[in-house]
């Protein structure tokens, strides 16, 4: 079976967030399950409604990659923390949406892995992949321990 590590970017941040959202959540099924309801609840009012494209997609991006953080990068007492972003973009562009996952634990790298119909797991980031526009990961920021696995997702400006 061959694995692929998903892109190391040596891209800076995109420009400030016009719009917002950032927590830290405990490394458990909970924190995940807590980060995506909370997500969905931004997104909403943010204008992305609930049932559409671009909340379902994203809120599904956000499951992934926080359930990925609980399932592989969990270090008792510590957590992680998600970051939700909407990008600006010229007039009548798209807006990028970009979720942003931080865990404590830099030594496991994510890979994306050939799925094979009968796994039971191992789908999360081939979903990831397919769903963002672009998506890779960067060590922590200032130097600490960890690791960030983004996403960005192109949706269309909410009406």
């Amino acid at each position: 079976m061959t694995k692929e590590a998903i892109t190391l970017t040596g891209d800076p941040e995109p420009p400030a967030p016009v719009r917002h959202f950032g927590m830290r959540f405990s490394c458990t099924p909970r924190g995940a399950r807590l980060a995506r309801r909370l997500a969905g609840v931004r997104l909403d009012a943010w204008g992305w409604a609930y049932g559409t494209a671009a909340h379902d997609d994203v809120t599904l991006i956000v499951a992934e990659l926080c359930a990925n953080a609980v399932r592989h990068a969990r270090v008792p007492g510590r957590d992680f923390r998600l970051d939700l972003g909407a990008h600006p973009a010229p007039a009548g562009a798209p807006v990028v949406l970009r979720v942003a996952v931080t865990d404590a634990v830099g030594e496991r790298l994510p890979v994306r892995r050939p799925v094979r119909p009968l796994d039971d797991t191992g789908r999360g980031l081939a979903i990831v992949a397919a769903l963002a526009a672009r998506s890779g990961w960067r060590p922590r920021d200032g130097g600490a321990p960890g690791k960030t696995v983004w996403a960005e997702y192109t949706a269309p400006v909410p009406s």
